[in-house]
């Protein structure tokens, strides 16, 4: 799938070119929007399966779609995304066909092979832990939480 960002006031597309784009002010950002309103990592794009998902990264201004702010979001073709004073239309579009390397291929797992996978997964991240004083929190027992947080703001000042 291609996927551009166009800007509504005239700029140059923004090509959407890997899975996942950082878009913020700090330079380590894959699309660096120079502006005081714009938080150091304000949001990402995720592009997976034929949609391209918006998720706000706890920006003091928000980030908008279609006039509504939002925590996250699956993008449609032309809806708008609103960061600080940028504007942008989405587009999406069919890719250029790539042909894959031979020794890439996806493989079907089942759910025990899954289960293994994670086991081994969490069994990797204790010995990571031991071994390393990373001062990063432990796993949370290796289930997945619901998130607590609404995916749209109610609508009102701040603090209502």
């Amino acid at each position: 799938m291609r996927a551009q960002l166009l800007p509504l006031d005239g700029g140059s597309p923004i090509n959407i070119d890997k899975d996942l784009i950082i878009l913020g002010r700090k330079e380590d950002c894959d699309v660096r929007l120079e502006h005081k309103s714009v938080s150091k990592m304000h949001c990402v794009l995720v592009k997976t399966d034929g949609l391209l998902l918006l998720r706000d990264l706890g920006s003091t201004n928000g980030t908008r779609v279609n006039g509504t702010r939002v925590r996250r979001a699956a993008l449609l073709p032309n809806d708008q995304i609103g960061i600080a004073h940028f504007r942008f239309s989405v587009h999406l579009g069919p890719d250029v066909v790539e042909e894959a390397p031979a020794d890439e291929y996806t493989q079907q797992l089942n759910s025990q092979e899954v289960e293994s996978l994670f086991r081994q997964a969490q069994g990797q991240g204790k010995k990571d832990e031991d071994s390393s004083s990373s001062g990063k929190p432990p796993a949370v027992d290796g289930r997945l939480q619901h998130n607590q947080l609404p995916d749209v703001y109610p609508d009102g000042p701040a603090g209502s």
